[in-house]
C-alpha cells in the first residue's frame, strides 16, 4: 500500500496551548486534504496545544522516582528524575512503584514492557529537549483522548480518517490514537521514516493522500462499505510498528 499512498508534510508556525489543533490542521490543510486521505499528526503538538506540558522546576522529585531512576537505561525520557516525576504526577507515584517491580519480575521470566503497559505515560512522556523549541525547555505529556480529538478531526476535515502519532528517527512508529475503521499498524507502517519534522522544519502534520484508493475503498461512491470497526482490543491502545 505505501507506494500508492502520497506523504506530504504541511508546515505550520510554531502551535501553542493558545491554538486548538482541529483550527490549525484546518488553517494549513484544508487545500491539501481531501475525503480519500488521512491526517496525521505528531502526539506532541497534540499534548501542548492542550497545555499537557510542565517546566521542570516545577516538579519536586519524590523518592520513589530518585529510586526507580536508578534502574533505567540512560537514554529516554525515564532517564531523568524529572521525566519519571513528570509520569507520576499523571499515573500516581506508587502505581508507577508497584508496575515497575512487577515490570522487574516479568523480565526476569522473559516477559518484557510490562511497566510500560500498565503506566503509559512513562512512554509516552517527551523529557526535556525531545520536542521543538520553545517548549524544547519543557517536558511534555502523552495527548489526552486521542481517539476523540481523531474523531473530530475526521469530522471537521471531511477526511477519510485522522491518526495522533508518535515517530522517530530510530524507526519506530507508534499511533497513540486514530478514528474509526482505520488500521492502526498500517498507518505506522507506512510513517516509519519519521516524515514529520517537529524541529526547524515545523512539519507536525502529514496527509496521507489517497490512503482511502489505495486501501480500495471509494469514499465518494455512494453505499461503498466500510472497513470493519476497529475492535475492542484495538481501542485505545497504542500501536507500535518498528522496523
Amino acid at each position: 500500500m505505501n507506494e500508492r499512498v502520497r506523504l506530504i508534510p504541511i508546515h505550520t508556525r510554531i502551535l501553542t496551548e493558545k491554538d486548538t489543533i482541529a483550527d490549525a490542521v484546518e488553517e494549513y490543510g484544508r487545500y491539501l486534504i481531501g475525503a480519500a486521505d488521512v491526517v496525521c499528526v505528531a502526539e506532541s503538538v497534540v499534548a501542548i496545544t492542550q497545555g499537557r506540558y510542565v517546566r521542570p522546576e516545577e516538579l519536586r522529585p519524590s523518592w520513589q522516582a530518585r529510586l526507580m531512576n536508578r534502574f533505567v537505561p540512560n537514554a529516554g525520557s525515564m532517564a531523568t528524575i524529572y521525566g519519571m516525576q513528570a509520569a507520576m504526577e499523571e499515573e500516581g507515584e506508587w502505581k508507577m512503584l508497584f508496575w515497575f517491580v512487577i515490570g522487574f519480575i516479568a523480565k526476569l521470566f522473559g516477559k518484557r514492557g510490562v511497566w510500560y503497559a500498565h503506566c503509559r505515560q512513562a512512554s509516552l512522556v517527551d523529557d526535556v529537549t525531545g520536542t521543538m523549541p520553545p517548549f524544547d525547555k519543557c517536558i511534555v505529556y502523552g495527548p489526552q483522548d486521542p481517539d476523540r480529538v481523531c474523531e473530530e478531526l475526521r469530522e471537521r476535515l471531511g477526511c477519510y480518517g485522522a491518526v495522533i502519532a508518535d515517530v522517530n528517527d530510530l524507526k519506530r512508529a507508534a499511533v497513540l490514537g486514530a478514528s474509526r475503521n482505520l488500521e492502526r499498524t498500517e498507518i505506522a507502517r507506512t510513517l516509519i521514516d519519521n516524515p514529520f519534522g517537529n524541529g526547524s522544519e515545523k512539519t507536525p502534520i502529514v496527509v496521507l493522500q489517497g490512503y482511502a484508493h489505495a486501501a480500495g475503498f471509494d469514499p465518494s461512491a455512494e453505499g461503498t462499505a466500510l472497513p470493519p470497526p476497529f475492535t475492542e482490543l484495538d481501542k485505545g491502545e497504542p500501536t507500535e510498528y518498528n522496523d
